[in-house]
């Protein structure tokens, strides 16, 4: 078993049930979850001309492989109507793989850790709130210091 972080993400439709069925999916078919952050509301990055995302990061104990688990995520975001138009464009739901365990992974389809996670605010903010003190496995930093050192002035705030 592995621990997996997962980043979920919807900026069309009704994004928090998005998030919610994802979960309720995930749990079914890739691990069981841990922990979950909260919701944040987050400006768009990368391509920001678009409406703002529902972002959540969770915490899983999985049995399956990294590709397996990549194999599901691009599953759960088809089944649940996710069509890609665009790089960083507008998405009814994007799962990302932020860790697995400490592997690093390097294929032609999968990077893990996440290469962008280090750089985003909205990765960040909900990571450290479940796991301030998880380390990265390449960086040798932990969450809380890669927010902390973050140059990222996009607007993320927690949902009550």
């Amino acid at each position: 078993m592995q621990n997996v972080y997962l980043l979920l993400g919807s900026n069309l439709g009704d994004s928090k049930k998005y998030i919610s069925d994802s979960v309720d999916i995930i749990q079914k078919r890739i691990g069981i979850i841990i922990q979950k952050s909260s919701l944040y509301q987050t400006e768009s990055w990368g391509n920001t001309d678009q409406p703002d995302f529902i972002n959540q990061v969770i915490l899983i104990n999985s049995e399956l492989s990294p590709e397996e688990v990549l194999k599901e995520i691009l599953s759960i975001e088809t089944e649940l109507g996710r069509r890609r138009h665009e790089k960083w464009g507008s998405r009814i739901i994007d799962i990302d793989i932020l860790f697995y365990g400490d592997q690093v992974v390097k294929t032609d389809d999968l990077t893990v850790p996440h290469p962008f996670l280090h750089l985003r605010k909205f990765t960040l903010m909900p990571l450290c709130e479940i796991s301030p003190e998880l380390i990265h496995p390449t960086l040798n930093k932990s969450a809380s210091e890669l927010l902390r050192d973050l140059d990222d002035e996009l607007s993320v705030k927690k949902l009550t």
